[in-house]
């Protein structure tokens, strides 16, 4: 069995089984080998299942039914040496938060970002300000290229919050750079636009 067979797997039991939501202890109970195989073969850099690179997989009508556990609060830390194992692994890709050149460069941001935000959703107060760091230079150029953002231009204040609440809610469904464009899309609209005096006399 590799990843795609185990996908598939899941895929027919979701069409067979039709549930309104599952997680890992729904593909435990009905399909205990391919939990198993998942549990085994399918870890995140930091040494956890990677759950992601599984719903990611999955058809999109699924995605969005992948329920997380419910959990407590977490506690804030701060420890750097998680967060290096993901800079270190991808270190010559993080230009694809300033420039991505194609969709590959895409993918490969939205594995580094999804990487480090789930350290940032466990505590880590490191992850989270790495995380707030390399996607501001994502947003800064949607600001520029994208009608659809401009109008936080002169707001970019109120971004970091804006980021780290998207830390805080992102699950399972689509890519966390995408979450994050619809977001502030929407949040937008709400925004006055800014003027300066100069353009304003134009």
């Amino acid at each position: 069995m590799d990843i795609d067979d185990a996908v598939k797997i899941i895929n027919e039991l979701l069409i067979e089984k039709r549930p309104d939501r599952f997680n890992s202890t729904w593909i435990q109970k009905h399909s205990p080998h391919v939990y198993r195989f998942i549990r085994q073969n399918v870890r995140s850099e930091t040494g956890g299942i990677d759950w992601d690179r599984v719903t990611r997989a999955l058809d999109r009508r699924f995605q969005r039914k992948w329920m997380t556990s419910s959990r407590n609060r977490k506690i804030s830390y701060r420890k750097k040496a998680e967060v290096g194992i993901i800079l270190q692994r991808y270190h010559t890709k993080l230009y694809t938060f300033i420039a991505p050149a194609n969709k590959n460069d895409e993918h490969m941001r939205d594995i580094i970002s999804i990487a480090l935000v789930r350290i940032a959703q466990k505590g880590n107060v490191i992850a989270k300000e790495e995380v707030i760091k390399l996607v501001r230079f994502t947003i800064d150029d949607w600001i520029e290229r994208h009608p659809v953002l401009s109008s936080w231009e002169g707001y970019e204040s109120l971004i970091p919050k804006r980021i780290e609440g998207c830390i805080r809610c992102y699950r399972y469904s689509g890519t966390f750079i995408g979450y994050m464009f619809k977001t502030l899309q929407y949040a937008g609209r709400g925004l006055i636009p800014t003027y300066t005096m100069t353009e304003y006399l134009k």
